[in-house]
């Protein structure tokens, strides 16, 4: 696996790459890689020639300067994950490298980023914005993969690659989760075991129930609010938001759901410090 910290560089080996006629596949990561992040590379490896995954701690797309500086850095433990996977390139930009200077340029994502996350953290979503165009013009890639648990970010990529036009395929890959149901993500590392084994499962089994609500012809409202009462028991978890939304707008549903697939329930909450976000959806 080549490992390669600078973007004139990348530029220069993907350009090998398409004048040898091979598909390229990015997997664009923030580190403390685990088995959701190592999915989305095996899908890629699966669907390219060549495979470059991207180790960047975005800076702009945090609104909390202690949520970044606590945001686990595990490079070297990375390293030997992708290695084993089979990765071709590991993508390792320096700050210095993706943000010369503070950027001037933001994004908007109309309707689709003030609701949800949009609404608890002002300015990341343009942070992301403007961090994935950077890697796309970086990598240029084929495929660009990403997982369903960040769902909202997945419909904004969606339509950035819409509206800018890039040439690039996105594959949007099932969320990967523990044996007790707790979505995968690095923050994960952060909860005790109590959190991580008990407590932090509940978010999961609120989805479940919202669905199995909904399934049976209940309204998004009552079976949003009976969620509410079985986290309500795990004084711990601090809710932000538990809401059902349309899958294309994220706008709140709060009656009854003709087609299931239609919407998605989504959910944050704080844990121990610690802020996780989950979803289901194709209920």
């Amino acid at each position: 696996m080549q490992l390669i910290t600078s973007i004139p560089l990348i530029n220069q080996l993907v350009r090998s790459y398409y004048m040898e006629g091979l598909s390229v596949g990015l997997v664009p990561t923030m580190g403390a890689l685990h088995e959701g992040h190592l999915a989305l590379v095996r899908q890629a490896l699966a669907e390219n020639d060549r495979v470059v995954v991207s180790i960047f701690v975005n800076p702009i797309q945090f609104n909390n300067a202690q949520d970044l500086a606590k945001y686990p850095r595990t490079l070297s433990q990375d390293q030997v994950l992708l290695e084993q996977v089979g990765c071709h390139v590991l993508f390792c930009p320096t700050e210095v490298d993706m943000y010369p200077a503070q950027p001037r340029i933001g994004m908007q994502f109309e309707g689709l980023d003030d609701v949800l996350e949009g609404a608890f953290r002002p300015g990341h979503f343009s942070g992301v914005g403007v961090v994935v165009s950077k890697l796309f013009h970086a990598v240029m890639p084929h495929r660009a993969y990403f997982g369903q648990k960040d769902f909202q970010q997945c419909l904004i990529i969606r339509q950035l690659v819409k509206d800018l036009s890039f040439p690039i395929t996105l594959r949007f890959c099932p969320t990967v989760r523990e044996s007790s149901g707790l979505a995968l993500s690095s923050r994960n590392t952060r909860l005790s075991a109590l959190a991580r084994n008990t407590q932090a499962p509940l978010l999961y089994q609120a989805l479940q129930l919202v669905a199995q609500q909904l399934a049976q012809g209940h309204t998004a409202a009552l079976a949003t609010a009976q969620a509410h009462q079985l986290l309500a028991q795990e004084p711990a978890i601090q809710v932000e938001y538990l809401s059902v939304v349309d899958t294309l707008t994220l706008q709140p549903v709060l009656g009854g759901v003709a087609n299931p697939k239609e919407v998605i329930v989504c959910i944050a909450a704080y844990l121990e410090g610690v802020r996780l976000i989950d979803n289901l959806w194709e209920l």
